[in-house]
């Protein structure tokens, strides 16, 4: 066996391994990776043995990594994530491919539009887009950079702040002849509809109205906002929407603004990426594209 093979393990087994250590469980990590749990055992049992180390703690059916696999873990994590990128790269055609994590209804409503103008400038760019709602770790999942809306508190991450925004409460036109409201006050009994990420918006909302006296406030939950709005628009209730994500349904008269009162804070949208991000030159391409398209004009009130 020459040198090369021989320091070089099979990389099922590695995959497994990598796999198994990132969830912590083997039947985890096989419905990951779409293989049974034995065969994942029997790939990390085999690496171990390639090894001659053992990776992980026993204790009955659940398995602890230990020192020497978290420590090989480390090593071995970005190196997979590095072979995958290429291999994305190879096969696309193209060395500028980037994978790009994105809120749901901001991909759908904000970014999507605006991707005609990106292949234009930039043809010879491949932009691979996957939905993600919460923040993770960008390297150990392979991604270059992530659409996040908060504070610029991604970990590891290198923040561009794109725009703030105001998020407006929206009914149908239907809803509110049935259920005519005078002030703020009068939606607290009415059917109030929550995005599941921001399940205080209407509490911050009628505080910001004066009103901080409330009932416990619950409702129906949405996990994207587009499906809320949908739901507004059917008539199921009232619900706290960022203008933006919903310009064409208040345009056709979908959705009504019943009092112009819209909620603000200091959260924002960011592009988020790896901390290394200026050394993919794809990636400082899209990022200055990103920031062309900050058209303060272009965005609703306050949203800048």
């Amino acid at each position: 066996m020459s040198e090369g093979r021989r320091m070089l393990p099979p990389m099922a087994a590695l995959n497994s391994f990598v796999a198994a250590a990132r969830h912590g469980s083997f039947s985890r990590a096989a419905a990951h990776i779409g293989l049974t749990q034995s065969a994942v055992s029997r790939q990390v049992a085999l690496l171990e043995d390639w090894l001659q180390t053992s990776l992980f703690d026993r204790h009955g059916r659940r398995v602890t990594l230990n020192a020497a696999g978290r420590a090989y873990a480390d090593e071995v994590r970005p190196a997979l994530d590095r072979i995958r990128l290429a291999t994305d790269r190879l096969m696309s055609g193209t060395g500028r491919t980037l994978l790009i994590a994105t809120l749901p209804s901001f991909g759908m409503r904000w970014l999507a539009p605006r991707l005609p103008g990106l292949s234009a400038r930039h043809p010879e760019m491949t932009v691979n887009f996957a939905a993600r709602s919460f923040p993770f770790d960008l390297e150990e999942e392979g991604f270059d950079g992530a659409i996040h809306f908060g504070q610029p508190d991604w970990p590891d991450a290198s923040h561009l702040r794109l725009f703030g925004e105001r998020a407006v409460v929206v009914c149908s036109a239907e809803w509110l002849a049935s259920h005519p409201v005078q002030s703020p006050g009068d939606l607290i009994d009415k059917p109030l509809l929550f995005q599941a990420s921001r399940l205080d918006a209407w509490n911050r909302w009628f505080a910001d109205c004066g009103i901080t006296d409330l009932p416990r406030l619950q409702g129906q939950r949405f996990e994207h906002f587009l499906m809320l709005a949908q739901a507004v628009a059917a008539g199921v209730g009232v619900a706290l929407i960022p203008e933006f994500l919903i310009s064409p349904e208040l345009a056709s008269g979908n959705l009504v603004i019943p009092f112009n009162r819209p909620l603000h804070t200091d959260d924002a949208y960011y592009l988020v990426r790896r901390t290394d991000w200026r050394s993919n030159d794809a990636m400082v391409d899209f990022s200055a594209w990103m920031g062309e398209q900050i058209d303060v004009a272009r965005l609703p009130e306050g949203a800048g």
